[in-house]
This record gives structure tokens, sequence and C-alpha cells, in this order.
């Protein structure tokens, strides 16, 4: 079977970032969270600082591409950001946020296809 799709049909990472964050921010949403601010900004980190029962917290949202697991952190990146949370008396979270091609997880991610998405909530940290 042939691919016959362009390279301008694939995602960039920016667009994955994008998706990835209003799959999150949804969420967020749904369960309540206060967002005190939004950095939508590629690899400038957290992305969401919310609140939520007075608690105030910092979020790492990352997008993944299959087969790349969601759940995988930067342990480097996560430590730094715990350690300025801790100035703000802030828990941290990781959001990993994995995207597929629905029909076939084996096949590229284009957009003109219709994509699965692999998010399984907040990791506290």
């Amino acid at each position: 079977m042939f691919d016959l799709t362009t390279l301008a049909d694939n995602p960039t990472e920016k667009e994955l970032h994008q998706l990835a964050m209003k799959t999150v921010g949804d969420d967020l949403i749904a369960q309540g969270y206060e967002f005190v601010a939004v950095n939508s900004e590629l690899k400038k980190d957290p992305q969401f600082v919310c609140k939520k029962e007075k608690q105030l917290i910092f979020i790492v949202v990352k997008a993944t591409v299959y087969p790349a697991n969601p759940k995988d952190y930067d342990l480097e990146l996560l430590d730094k950001i715990k350690s300025h949370a801790e100035k703000y008396d802030a828990t941290v979270c990781f959001a990993g946020v994995g995207f597929a091609r629905a029909d076939n997880y084996n096949l590229p991610l284009v957009k003109s296809q219709p994509y699965a998405i692999n998010y399984e909530g907040l990791q506290y940290l």
C-alpha cells in the first residue's frame, strides 16, 4: 500500500503541541481547574499554571507520535520545574498526549486523516 501524502500534510511539532494543549486544557476545564496562566509557546515550560482547591499546580504538556509513549517525560526538565514550583508551594504535573493515525497506528500521522488521541490525564510528580 502506498502512502500518497505530501510533506505539507504532515503536522508540525508546533501543531501537535497546540492540539495537545487543547486536549489538556479541555480536560482541565471539565475538572474545574482555575487557569492562572497559559503559555502555549513550544518548549517553554510549564504550559499551564492552575489552581484547584487553593492548590497551585504547574502542568507540563508534551505531544508525542506513536510509537512513542506519551507517559514518558524528561526527568531533568521536570526536576527543574519542581525546583521552581517549590518557591511557590506548587505541585507539578505532567500531561503527555499521544497521537496516531486512527485507521492504522503504524502509518504516518497526516492532517487529512482522522487521528487517535492517547491521553490518560495528569501524572502528579
